[in-house]
């Protein structure tokens, strides 16, 4: 049932992306008069459809590696291309440029205005303080190696000067075996650190093994447990275990498991007032290593306070967070390029699928927000210089406009020729990974 579940909401993601990028080339090639053959959900025959007009809307064998416009005169060699007035070939070099990016610019489009509709209607907001703050360091991390400690405030990260949170988690995830530059207020002294991410093989990204300084709320509470008996009710923030203050949920972790079933002393806030409760842990499950674990019976997340957006608002906040995704898939690019960063972490269509699934189940403010990153990696992945993508059209346009003449018919055959190639290897390699993820082991 749930692999059916991934299929379909597969479907309807994958489905909303590719009609929209294809109806963006599709209206631009309609402005310019430009006789569009085809629109195909999917590749491969043809299962069904309708025609209208010139053109054949149809519904092809296989969806999930995207879609397509088929143009009259848009593929190289076409003889009698130019001397059709409705063929792509006959149209200047500036327009077959428009409709070539029209794709991905409504992608681009998209993203922000489904990030923008869902911060109008569910704004996650983590309070945090001014400047960074770490909250927990994992023990023989990175960071923890190099000297960084709790409570630390980072003033500077490489030429990142005064940094959010979010600037500090795009170097740690983009300089993967490369060192960084850390400058930290500690006990009032500005300190320099220097320390070097690890790769994290599985996903493929720069791991320091720290986390940001957040107030740790109590989330679900298991009934019948210690902290149902104590009183502590779902909202409450956690503000010190034992004397010790709370910066981080991974923090309480380890205090419950150092008491070894010992009384554990909580200090926390509900509705402005603090409060004081003595809670007895009890032996939960073994972890992942088979140790055992004491657990007093909640779950404890960052705060989040959500709130809505009015519209300026909300499209500032999707601009912003738009421009820095597309930053962190460069910086990923670029990481790859230099082999900083695992090609493991990029995610086909079967890993897309499983989390289309899981996005779906968890909600519809989570799978739009799927669906905007999705629209927007689409959007970028199209315009890597690749031939057969929009990005590789668009390269080779520029080229026949400065040289100012048409490249040579064969040299454009065998550059396609190449990129379909390459582009049928990315699309085995990233779905053999997306199957070898699910394996055990």
């Amino acid at each position: 049932m749930v692999f059916l579940q991934n299929i379909w909401w597969y479907l309807v993601l994958i489905g909303v992306m590719i009609l929209l990028h294809e109806l963006g080339h599709f209206l631009a090639a309609r402005m310019f008069d430009v006789k569009v053959e085809t629109f195909s959900f999917g590749f491969g025959p043809r299962l069904f459809g309708f025609k209208h007009g010139d053109t054949d809307f149809r519904f092809s064998l296989l969806p999930i590696l995207g879609g397509y416009v088929k143009m009259a005169g848009d593929q190289p060699g076409d003889e009698n291309a130019v001397q059709d007035p409705r063929s792509l070939m006959a149209k200047p070099r500036w327009q077959r440029l428009i409709i070539t990016f029209a794709g991905p610019a409504i992608n681009v489009v998209l993203a922000v205005v489904l990030l923008a509709g869902l911060y109008m209607r569910h704004f996650e907001k983590v309070p945090t303080p001014k400047d960074p703050v770490v909250g927990y360091v994992v023990p023989d991390g990175g960071a923890a190696q190099a000297g960084i400690r709790a409570g630390d405030r980072v003033m500077q990260i490489d030429d990142v000067v005064d940094p959010t949170w979010e600037d500090i988690a795009m170097k740690e995830i983009a300089s993967a075996k490369r060192a960084i530059e850390v400058w930290v207020i500690r006990d009032g002294q500005r300190t320099r650190i220097t320390m070097t991410p690890t790769l994290d093989e599985k996903d493929g990204i720069g791991r320091l093994g720290w986390t940001q300084e957040t107030e740790v709320q109590v989330g679900s509470i298991s009934p019948g447990m210690a902290a149902q008996r104590a009183g502590l009710q779902h909202g409450d923030i956690l503000l010190t275990a034992n004397g010790q203050p709370l910066r981080s949920i991974f923090r309480l972790h380890e205090i419950e498991k150092e008491t070894n079933g010992a009384a554990l002393d909580l200090t926390y806030r509900r509705g402005g007032s603090e409060h004081q409760v003595t809670v007895k842990p009890e032996k939960g499950d073994p972890d992942h290593t088979g140790q055992e674990r004491w657990v007093i019976g909640l779950t404890v997340e960052p705060r989040v306070d959500v709130v809505k957006l009015s519209l300026s608002q909300a499209v500032n906040e999707s601009v912003r967070e738009n421009e820095r995704s597309a930053k962190l898939i460069f910086q990923f690019l670029e990481g790859m390029v230099e082999r900083r960063m695992s090609p493991k972490s990029i995610v086909g269509p079967v890993g897309i699928a499983q989390m289309s699934g899981q996005a779906a189940r968890e909600g519809a403010a989570t799978f739009i927000g799927l669906m905007a990153a999705v629209s927007l990696n689409l959007a970028i992945f199209n315009l890597l210089p690749i031939p057969i993508l929009d990005g590789g059209v668009i390269l080779m346009l520029l080229v026949e406009m400065l040289l100012r003449r048409d490249v040579d018919l064969k040299v454009k055959e065998a550059v396609v020729k190449v990129g379909f190639v390459f582009l049928m290897v990315v699309v085995v390699f990233v779905i053999y990974n997306d199957i070898a993820k699910m394996l055990p082991g």
